[in-house]
């Protein structure tokens, strides 16, 4: 990462924001279908650089100017992050919503395309038209089964045991397992012996050796043999040493960092979000997405009464 002035990094709009980067400036709001701006972190410069010219700048620490260019950071990356879980929702909610009013309709739509292929292949006895209605009938999602539905939770007595537990509240059995591995049952055993929380000397390493056997148990119950020889080279290793203190300055390069490399993350998540289908549709109604789920509610509706129309003409 390039530094400008005292070490801010360098972004892609600096250019493209020149009045928004001032701590008091108002900031815009996003609406639906509005994607997220990334923040301009060239307030941050300017925060880390100060303005020349003044004794009081001049005799500022290097350590200071940088602290505040952390701070214009840290409130332009919150209020991007704002925008972003802001705009995130939109899309969330509008899919929910998109799915539980139109899905009905345009699953009521593909079962009466499969029905007038149907019926014009019935009627024609053409192969072309046979092979339409196929299709057509692959299209619609068939119902699946009781077995489908409630696979593993019902047998011949009934609820299984753990649907049983879960709907009485109590603890739910675990499931059936293949039995581990000779390998996986060797490789637990000696991580058990060395590890084992008894032989902790104090309260510190046994919280330590508790949580490890944890993740051995659970690598264990599934027979992942990988994973436990991991946790083996991770025991003989011995506990991760603490990293050496970083000096002022080194802190608040390392916090310039992280914030620049999660605005990149969140710039990505907003492209994405706006890219999308739901994305897309927001930006066709960005000041009512509401009014345009009842428009194509409307215009599905009527598709449906002309499908419905030309199927009533069919099988007269």
């Amino acid at each position: 990462m390039t530094h400008e002035a005292a070490g801010v990094p360098t972004t892609r709009n600096d250019e493209d924001r020149q009045d928004n980067h001032r701590p008091d400036a108002p900031r815009p709001t996003p609406g639906a279908g509005d994607a997220p701006e990334a923040p301009d972190a060239s307030g941050a410069a300017e925060a880390a650089a100060g303005e020349p010219g003044g004794p009081e700048d001049a005799a500022q620490r290097p350590e200071t100017r940088l602290a505040r260019a952390v701070q214009v950071a840290e409130q332009a990356l919150i209020e991007f992050e704002i925008a972003v879980e802001t705009f995130r929702v939109e899309v969330e909610n509008f899919s929910r919503l998109h799915h539980q009013k139109l899905g009905p309709m345009y699953t009521r739509l593909d079962e009466l395309d499969a029905l007038i292929a149907e019926a014009r292949a019935a009627r024609t006895g053409d192969p072309e038209d046979e092979r339409k209605a196929r299709e057509a009938r692959a299209v619609v999602m068939p119902m699946p089964g009781v077995d489908e539905l409630f696979h593993d939770w019902m047998d011949t007595d009934g609820l299984s045991p753990e649907a049983a537990a879960m709907l009485t509240e109590q603890p739910v059995r675990p499931p059936k397992r293949v039995r581990p591995s000779e390998e996986a049952r060797r490789l637990y055993r000696d991580l058990a012996r060395k590890a084992h929380p008894d032989l902790a000397q104090d309260e510190v390493e046994r919280q330590r050796r508790d949580e490890f056997i944890a993740r051995v148990n659970a690598a264990y119950g599934r027979g992942d043999v990988e994973l436990l020889k991991e946790l083996v080279a991770e025991w003989e290793a011995g506990p991760v040493q603490p990293p050496a203190p970083l000096s002022e300055s080194e802190e608040l390069y390392a916090r310039l960092e992280w914030l620049s490399r999660r605005k990149e993350l969140l710039t990505v998540l907003a492209k994405e979000l706006e890219d999308g289908a739901i994305g897309s549709m927001l930006r066709m109604a960005p000041d009512d997405p509401d009014q345009l789920l009842e428009d194509i509610a409307e215009q599905l509706l009527g598709e449906v009464s002309r499908r419905e129309a030309e199927l009533a003409e069919m099988v007269q």
